[in-house]
């Protein structure tokens, strides 16, 4: 039986905090979708199409990794998808608070899935999408933060 776990987030974009997350996830499951969610509500540097495209340059060469986008609540994704497992990176206490309140909620709607909280690696912990989406707007140099595959 192949374990499947879905990595769900907007990454706009994907960095090297989301791989480091995403290749220990690996070790764990023998798929990993990355879901790229749809958020009306939130504002994308990126639109989903892009950011689908960026995660296939970062993710070249992983064996497991599946890339999908969705626009719906994410446990009615796993549901349709057959998914028990859900892979949220943290980087620190505000973002694992954060998360635990969305497990918490998520276990409440589906209590069939779980969800699998992973704190990024040390040398990824002061990375993330909006440093990076900072860093785009005024060009600065991004090879600290991105997949050295990865072109913007």
């Amino acid at each position: 039986m192949t374990k499947t776990a879905l990595f769900p987030g907007s990454f706009d974009p994907f960095t090297l905090g989301h791989l480091n997350i995403l290749k220990r996830a690996l070790t764990m499951f023998d798929r990993v979708v990355v879901g790229v969610g749809v958020n009306q509500d939130k504002r994308s540097m990126f639109s989903a199409q892009r950011r689908v495209e960026i995660i296939r340059q970062a993710t070249e060469g992983l064996q497991g990794v599946l890339i999908d986008e969705y626009d719906c609540l994410t446990v009615d994704y796993c549901h349709t998808h057959n998914i028990h497992h859900i892979v949220r990176g943290v980087r620190n206490f505000i973002d694992f608070d954060n998360e635990k309140a969305i497990a918490d909620a998520n276990r409440k709607l589906a209590p069939d899935i779980e969800t699998i909280i992973i704190p990024t690696a040390q040398e990824y912990a002061h990375i993330s999408s909006t440093a990076v989406r900072d860093l785009v707007k005024h060009n600065g140099d991004l090879s600290a933060f991105l997949p050295n595959n990865v072109k913007l």
